[in-house]
């Protein structure tokens, strides 16, 4: 099947020789074709170009765009969106003056969670979480990363990688999987942590990886969390079972969790709402991609990644939603790009291509998503009619999409 876009106002992110990511300066730039044809053919981009050399339309499923943006679809590298019920109540909590950690030092948080969902079946999360996946969808989001973590045994935590399993066979969207079996210690084994990390070692991994159930492999590398020489052990027993490290860290402090990041050859290392001149040093000439995650900051009311810092030193930014049920109960990509513009005083350029192509790479997804480039998955934005793509950051709160494409099809 063949479907032609005509009379786009502006495609963005048009990339005709294909870029893996991006740093620094590039980020600034965002290439565009004004008054747009871009052809779709089956779940691909087939061509694209101005209107003056547009494809014959006859026996073409025609769209017409006038007055509309088209931008790829956007590629959220960092969610927690499987998990059962919600932490609503830790949220009135926080208002009423309780710190995340002191409501996790009482058995909320992460703990909550956990218990949540290990009373709750499969069936019933799976029927949950796809609620929340059909959310982000309609709202842009064209490929996502989802982590386990709500387990933290290894029943429970295979019970999670196994509805990301079962979404990503029955939607749409392209779906990373993450073991995060190192999000928090259990209650047991508070006062016993290599025991855990035994059990993460000898149990889980083993157990993942033999359904194949994740690519990447996560820690939370915090105090109170996870030390950086736990996070280095787990990070390489994952390692050896072929998964690839992707790591919360510098979300409170920063413990030198980012240069072991580094030398393990993280993809990415998320949160970063601390950085010192040792971690944007650490990360120059690596392959590891920094994420930023600024609904969190905008929830927890916690500092913001000093995206401005990072650039000017060279460094290539991703952003993502941190979509879970107690930090960032929120998958909408678009409220990200804005928060970006607005708090953490990225342009609208740099913000699309932290949202697109950057983080398309933050998930090893480059090759086939994240840009508007022949022959990458036909995921698309199309915008109702707007004056300049600047008003997608600048209307934060209106719902500017019009049209949401998948695939090659219309969701």
């Amino acid at each position: 099947m063949q479907t032609l876009l005509i009379n786009i106002k502006e495609l963005l992110q048009v990339r005709k020789i294909p870029v893996d990511k991006l740093s620094g300066k590039e980020m600034a730039e965002l290439p565009t074709i004004k008054n747009a044809f871009l052809l779709i053919e089956d779940d691909l981009i087939a061509d694209f170009g101005p209107m003056e050399i547009c494809p014959p339309t006859e026996n073409l499923h025609l769209l017409d765009a006038n007055g509309k943006m088209v931008l790829p679809a956007w590629c959220d590298s960092h969610t927690h969106i499987v998990y059962a019920g919600n932490r609503e109540q830790e949220f009135v909590d926080r208002i009423n003056g309780l710190t995340y950690e002191e409501i996790a030092n009482r058995g909320g948080g992460i703990l909550n969670s956990a218990k949540k969902l290990h009373e709750t079946s499969e069936e019933e999360i799976y029927n949950q979480s796809k609620l929340r996946l059909e959310e982000v969808m309609n709202l842009g989001t064209g490929a996502v990363e989802i982590k386990s973590g709500y387990g933290l045994s290894v029943a429970d935590e295979l019970k999670m990688l196994r509805v990301i399993k079962r979404l990503k066979e029955n939607y749409p969207i392209a779906i990373k999987a993450t073991f995060l079996g190192a999000h928090a210690f259990p209650t047991e084994y508070k006062d016993n942590h290599k025991g855990y990390i035994d059990l993460i070692i000898n149990e889980m991994i083993p157990a993942v990886a033999n359904e194949n159930l994740a690519e990447y492999i996560d820690a939370f590398c915090e105090t109170g969390y996870f030390s950086v020489e736990e996070t280095q052990k787990i990070m390489e027993a994952g390692q050896k079972s072929g998964l690839i490290p992707k790591i919360h860290v510098n979300q409170f402090n920063a413990i030198g969790g980012i240069e072991a990041a580094v030398k393990c050859n993280a993809l990415s290392v998320d949160h970063l709402e601390v950085m010192n001149p040792e971690d944007i040093e650490a990360l120059k000439n690596s392959n590891t991609m920094p994420v930023a995650l600024p609904s969190c900051s905008y929830f927890l009311s916690i500092p913001y990644t000093p995206a401005r810092e990072m650039l000017n030193a060279g460094l290539p930014l991703a952003l993502a939603t941190d979509f879970n049920p107690g930090s960032t109960p929120s998958g909408n990509m678009n409220f990200v790009v804005a928060t970006a513009c607005i708090k953490m005083k990225m342009t609208p350029e740099e913000a699309i291509n932290a949202a697109t192509i950057n983080g398309a790479y933050a998930m090893g997804l480059s090759e086939t998503h994240g840009s508007i480039t022949i022959g990458k998955k036909a995921n698309l934005i199309i915008t109702k009619p707007i004056a300049s793509f600047y008003q997608l950051p600048y209307a934060f709160g209106s719902n500017l999409i019009d049209t949401v494409i998948l695939e090659g099809k219309m969701i």
